[in-house]
């Protein structure tokens, strides 16, 4: 048996003593039940989970954290409880009492406010409060990155979308919870701030990204968190990570993450906590009870089960059969009670827990909060557009004219008055706990939503500023109704709220029905103006730029919308900002330093464009150290159907170029084919100073219908490189203003893969029966030179089925009849073509133009380019069997190895299954040329 060290009370040689304090429980119900009591005395819970449906007010929450301390206190408990909540803060709080309890923003809301000073000073007043009534764990900081901002459901309780500002918030509100004397937890590591969500109630979200894109991204707020020392603890989510280096179904239940990752790679060394294990998915898959040991072997110290009784006397159980299995040994469960005794030794004593502070303190604090709390509100209120100087609206409106508000269905928020109006005369049930959003299926689905009744305080406020001038309704997913033209008639102004309207698509289509009819009425000669408000997600329109003024809140608490009314009718003038990339991009506007900026002159540039380029490729991923034989000439086509303009950064008294953009213009498109900076002079300016002028050169095109980055023609850059920078790079171009998530932009994934050593692969390395498969599908294959008839049937499917770029590499590669060729692939039935791509001998002109191509030392490259293959149930094989003929024409004229170019998505599996490996990935993105008008 081991043995105690002398830190640890005799007590805990008792494993069900020890196996209490590795738990943390909550229930349902506003009173100490019979089964919780049981947990404490008999199981020795250890730690006790408070959500909104335990809690009334302050005073009864004081009342019964006291209860529950004295019922561990007389049955031998050598600590107190730990007492967790969740209080985010916006619409995540699980206490709400507008007597003693202040509401503050959400943690998007604070950054908005652009102060961490401000975030640090809110967490200590939240922390305060939540402590007096004797709540000694915070669930938060959030420390989640939210990769794809516009359509995850955390919005906005994460701060954003830039790792180092979710690092600067999330530890401001870090060291204010613990300068209340308040446990921290940070979460939900790895991230919640990017997940997939598969559909089936037994399904768990999941994280695609490599453990790389995580390292450059999602994890750097929890390192940087954990590298203060004031981190607590931390919740391990209850999500899936599938990635080439990790399959995992539950991060709470796996080693590599908990262990491995956590701890060995981060450092950290505090409480971790699991989510909870009565997720239906679980519960489905392995069951409480190996799940439990799973968590605790996985390296969690603390295992969460929410709320029904039954489950948890599983887990108790299944971690009594773990020890007694030696599944987990008794070194293993000392070393969590080592970390939760010390956890509790920081934030709580005897004295303290039985002793809560409750209304007297409260009330004393609760006048200053309250002024924190309207300035935190204040500053967070983000006028992102007022193109037409609606605003304030008491300067744009006379006071006959009538003011519509339309609302849309919501639920709502635990933390309001609302909610508590509706539990008190038992109209709807309290509301979930913030682990029951997606954990448990079985979760009241059919919860209240009333649009007028969320809204129905700020449709008074509206109403006393406009002296009763106020019409307001509510929207639903059946559109525009005749109600709602009859009052758009009527006002002059509309106000229409959204509330996370990329996730609730039925708000964005009303909103622009409205705008539309706005407009229409104002060519008519009508005073229609239209406000749009986002109440939750600041992504609703923040990109979209017809809505010609749009303001953001946050969230809608009652504050929230107390402060709107008093931002439109200029009470104060709101000076928040979207955080994260979206703000950057709206400073770099108004205060980065502006580069001059030349066209490129090959003859003066040609020596600095060559030393830019060496340099990049020093500085570049192993995977693009093609950049190495990059030629300038690369990016000149001299082609007459392709319109070309370069610029350049440069030293105009040393000759250096600091920085390049190739730009083309063929058919209506204008592509940005090449954008870079001298790594040595990156993050002042001078990329943004280039796109400026690129964009500005490109929307400024007569017949201009897409703006798209990069190009297949030259093939230096088929797109925003897949690489580790890649995330950085996206979210550069999106606070340049590319639309790289909604709708409104498109993308798609090419690569470029090669055959590494054609003496080496024969056709039996293609998948078994290729070739027969081929014949039976009667697909045969051609070799089409010049521009003659046959050469013209090619563009002729080129034109059709790819973009006007491509039909430009295809002429120029029929053109070099000498060293270049058109693969066709027909069918039997008529002869039409089923896709087509372009062979390159080694040293044919198109490797000038495409780097990919060019040979290191003695190896000679075969080029397979540009594959045009329509979507069809062949397609595959089409695609297989052209490259088959590539290989084939390539080894035929002594290269040593193939590269195949310009290959999408849909297409690499079926190269993957002949042996081709991956060599470098692009993002292509087109987007409107809409969205850069007014560039500067």
């Amino acid at each position: 048996m081991a043995k105690l060290e002398g830190d640890l009370d005799p007590l805990w040689q008792d494993l069900d003593w020890a196996i209490g304090q590795m738990l943390i429980m909550g229930w349902d119900g506003t009173q100490v039940t019979p089964q919780i009591r049981h947990l404490i005395e008999d199981h020795h819970l250890g730690s006790i989970l408070l959500t909104a449906k335990n809690l009334k007010s302050a005073h009864q929450t004081a009342k019964l954290v006291q209860e529950l301390q004295t019922i561990a206190h007389q049955a031998g408990h050598p600590q107190p409880l730990l007492v967790a909540l969740d209080q985010e803060n916006g619409g995540v709080n699980s206490l709400f009492d507008e007597d003693y309890i202040c509401q503050f923003p959400s943690s998007m809301g604070q950054a908005a406010g652009g102060s961490p000073d401000l975030a640090y000073n809110v967490a200590k007043a939240t922390a305060t409060e939540v402590s007096a009534v004797g709540v000694n764990l915070i669930l938060g900081p959030v420390l989640d990155v939210l990769t794809n901002a516009r359509y995850q459901p955390l919005g906005v309780r994460a701060t954003g979308d830039d790792p180092q500002e979710v690092s600067q918030y999330g530890i401001a509100a870090m060291n204010g919870y613990k300068a209340a004397g308040v446990a921290t937890c940070g979460k939900h590591f790895p991230s919640y701030g990017n997940l997939d969500f598969l559909g089936s109630n037994l399904d768990v979200p999941i994280i695609t990204q490599t453990l790389e894109e995580l390292s450059l991204s999602a994890l750097v707020p929890y390192r940087n968190a954990i590298a203060t020392g004031n981190l607590d603890a931390m919740f391990v989510g209850g999500c899936g990570i599938t990635n080439p280096s990790m399959n995992v179904n539950h991060a709470c239940l796996s080693d590599q993450v908990v262990d491995d990752l956590l701890r060995n790679e981060l450092g950290f060394q505090g409480v971790a906590i699991s989510e909870c294990l009565e997720m239906e998915a679980l519960r489905t898959e392995v069951g409480v009870k190996t799940g439990t040991v799973m968590a605790v072997e996985a390296g969690c110290d603390l295992v969460l089960l929410c709320r029904a009784y039954d489950i948890q006397l599983e887990a108790i159980s299944g971690l009594k059969l773990g020890v007694e299995n030696e599944l987990l040994t008794r070194e293993r469960v000392y070393t969590s009670l080592r970390r939760v005794l010390r956890m509790k030794a920081s934030c709580t004593n005897w004295t303290k827990a039985l002793n809560p502070p409750g209304i007297s303190l409260l009330s004393q604090i609760h006048p200053s909060h309250l002024s924190l709390s309207m300035k935190a509100y204040e500053d967070s209120i983000t006028v992102m557009r007022d193109h037409e100087k609606l605003l304030p609206l008491n300067e744009s409106m006379h006071q006959e004219e009538e003011l519509l508000l339309l609302t849309p269905l919501v639920k709502p928020l635990p933390a309001s008055a609302m909610t508590k109006t509706l539990e008190s005369k038992g109209k709807v049930k309290s509301s979930a706990s913030v682990h029951d959003e997606w954990a448990h299926s079985s979760r009241d689905r059919g919860a209240i939503m009333s649009g007028e009744g969320v809204f129905r305080e700020l449709g008074r406020s509206l109403a006393r500023a406009r002296h009763g001038k106020l019409l307001h309704t509510s929207y639903t997913a059946n559109g525009v109704r005749p109600v709602h033209e009859n009052l758009i008639h009527r006002a002059s102004t509309i106000i229409i709220v959204t509330a996370d309207a990329n996730r609730n698509l039925y708000q964005t289509g009303f909103t622009k029905h409205v705008s539309m009819m706005c407009s229409m009425l104002k060519a008519s000669g009508q005073k229609k103006s239209l406000v749009v408000v986002a109440v939750s997600s600041p992504y609703d329109f923040a990109m979209d730029k017809t809505i010609g003024t749009y303001i953001c809140t946050f969230d809608f608490t009652e504050m929230a919308m107390y402060a709107l009314v008093r931002a439109l009718f200029g009470e104060f003038t709101p000076r928040g900002t979207l955080p994260g990339t979206l703000r950057k991009s709206r400073k770099v506007l108004k205060s980065r330093q502006h580069w001059l900026v030349e066209p490129y002159d090959r003859d003066r540039d040609g020596k600095g464009m060559r030393d830019l380029l060496q340099s990049l490729a020093r500085a570049s991923a192993p995977n693009h150290s093609y950049l190495s034989t990059t030629n300038p000439d690369a990016f000149e086509l001299f082609n007459p159907n392709i319109e070309e303009s370069h610029f350049v950064v440069r030293n105009s008294s040393t000759q250096a170029l600091y920085g390049f953009c190739a730009t083309y213009f063929t058919k209506g498109s204008g592509i940005i084919g090449a954008l870079f900076v001298d790594p040595a002079k990156r993050n002042l300016s001078i990329g943004r100073s280039l796109h400026r002028r690129a964009i500005r050169n490109l929307v400024q095109r007569r017949g201009i219908k897409k703006v798209q980055l990069g190009m297949c023609l030259p093939g230096v850059y088929l797109g925003i490189p897949v690489d580790n920078e890649f995330t950085s790079l996206r979210n550069w171009f999106a606070s340049c203003g590319w639309d790289l998530q909604s709708p409104g932009g498109t993308s798609k994934r090419l690569s470029n893969m090669y055959i590494p050593d054609l003496n080496t692969w024969s056709s039996a390395a293609p998948p078994e029966g290729l070739l027969q498969n081929i014949q039976r599908a009667g697909i045969s294959f051609d070799l089409v030179h010049g521009l003659e008839q046959s050469g013209e049937s090619v563009l002729s499917h080129v034109a059709t089925h790819s973009s006007p770029e491509v039909y430009e590499l295809y002429r120029l590669a029929l053109q070099e009849s000498k060293t270049c060729g058109v693969v066709r692939a027909k069918s039997s039935v008529g002869e039409a073509l089923l896709g087509t791509v372009i062979i390159a001998c080694p040293g044919s002109p198109l490797a000038t133009l495409n780097p990919a191509l060019v040979g290191a030392g003695q190896v000679q490259i075969g080029g397979i380019v540009a594959p045009v293959v329509p979507s069809t149930q062949q397609a595959g094989l089409v695609l297989q069997g052209l490259a088959l003929m590539g290989v084939r024409q390539n080894k035929a004229h002594k290269a040593g190895r193939s590269v195949v170019s310009w290959v999408g998505e849909e297409f690499v599996e079926a190269l993957v299954g002949m042996e081709f490996l991956g060599l470098q990935a692009f993002e292509e993105v087109g987007n409107s040329p809409e969205g850069f008008q007014g560039a500067e």
